[in-house]
């Protein structure tokens, strides 16, 4: 029998290339939703209902919710080309970076984009401090997965494509290449890889949406005080 893989996500979403990515890293047939966040389809509100937001994989009528969850579920589903290595310890660690991602690379330079003034000044400060463990972790390697592309890799890959759009719309450099050689260096390979280049979201189209979010914050912090 056929399985049956559905992956709810939105056309911007990082946290559903994630999941995109290793579907097609896979090799695994799959229909994809892109859900609008602004009317949530009743499938979405009944396959997440505790969250209620994306990405979504269905599989065999069995809906798995949070992307990093995902990952790791794909890979064990599905043992074709394994993201994560075989050794323990090396799997401990690519959790640990993929989590590190999430908890202080993205929140940091989230920070960093949506402040103003020297309050922005300070948050880039953090966000580069941040992101020399990355710079660290990738000395002597190609990937944070090694030779080849990884469950960290997956899991940090919106660098490769966010971080142009966050710094176009702020006008400031959060990653260059002198400071951060490796790491610019993953960012091209990664956002070149045949599987990855064919997904990147349209550059202008997110340089819309991300500007329009940002907006809000400056016009807050622009009220007197």
């Amino acid at each position: 029998m056929a399985e049956e893989v559905k992956l709810l996500k939105t056309w911007s979403s990082p946290f559903g290339l994630r999941a995109f990515w290793i579907l097609k890293l896979k090799g695994v047939q799959f229909d994809f939703i892109d859900e609008d966040l602004s009317n949530k389809s009743p499938l979405l509100l009944q396959s997440n209902p505790v969250y209620k937001k994306v990405p979504v994989l269905i599989h065999n009528g069995k809906p798995i919710s949070e992307s990093l969850v995902i990952l790791e579920y794909v890979d064990e589903t599905w043992k074709q080309n394994p993201l994560l290595p075989e050794d323990p310890y090396e799997r401990a660690r690519a959790r640990f970076w993929a989590k590190f991602g999430d908890d202080k690379v993205l929140a940091s330079i989230w920070n960093a984009f949506i402040k103003q003034g020297k309050e922005q000044e300070e948050a880039i400060g953090l966000a580069i401090e941040t992101l020399k463990f990355l710079e660290e972790e990738l000395k002597e390697k190609r990937f944070f997965g090694g030779e080849k592309i990884g469950l960290a890799d997956l899991a940090l890959g919106w660098l490769a494509n966010l971080i142009g759009v966050f710094e176009e719309v702020i006008g400031v450099n959060l990653i260059e290449k002198e400071r951060f050689p490796l790491l610019s260096a993953w960012m091209q390979e990664f956002a070149e890889a045949p599987v990855i280049k064919e997904s990147w979201p349209p550059h202008e189209k997110l340089v819309t949406k991300f500007r329009a979010m940002r907006e809000p914050y400056v016009a807050a912090a622009a009220q007197p005080k």
